[in-house]
């Protein structure tokens, strides 16, 4: 646990530079950014994970320092924001994320060709609209992240 304590020390260091987070505490940046992580790690299928608009590293970085043998990448379109991406990843040692720079405003059809039939996209945002190649996988007692599974 101490890559997480890692990245939650140069997450707190960023936010008085960056808007990264409005969790003010050790603790409410574990309630916001690290325990919906937690929560899903069940619930993804095997395989790499990319987190598109990384935004403070949860949870595409948080997944990776929980799940070391998960290959992540991370896409974030902010100069700033990507910058401590590539920071965190850095600083949290082993292992590190494969960071990567995009321009993002993507709905579940151009995120297609980046899921392998039967993968899942978890959403932690606002819900996308339907789209006929995703089938919305309903959990109980969660209402975030929405899972949403890649079908044919």
């Amino acid at each position: 646990m101490r890559v997480l304590a890692r990245y939650l020390d140069l997450l707190a260091a960023w936010s008085r530079r960056v808007n990264l987070t409005a969790a003010a505490t050790a603790e409410r940046r574990v309630e916001v950014l690290v325990a919906p992580v937690l929560r899903a790690l069940s619930r993804l299928a095997p395989g790499g994970l990319i987190d598109v608009g990384s935004g403070n590293g949860s949870p595409g970085l948080v997944l990776a320092l929980l799940a070391p043998d998960r290959a992540v990448t991370l896409l974030e379109p902010r100069a700033r924001r990507w910058a401590f991406l590539r920071e965190a990843a850095r600083g949290a040692g082993p292992p590190a994320a494969n960071v990567t720079l995009r321009a993002l405003r993507l709905s579940l059809s151009d995120l297609r060709p980046l899921v392998a039939s039967g993968g899942r996209a978890l959403v932690y945002g606002p819900e996308p609209a339907p789209d006929p190649g995703w089938r919305r996988l309903e959990l109980a007692g969660a209402a975030r992240p929405a899972v949403f599974v890649r079908e044919g």
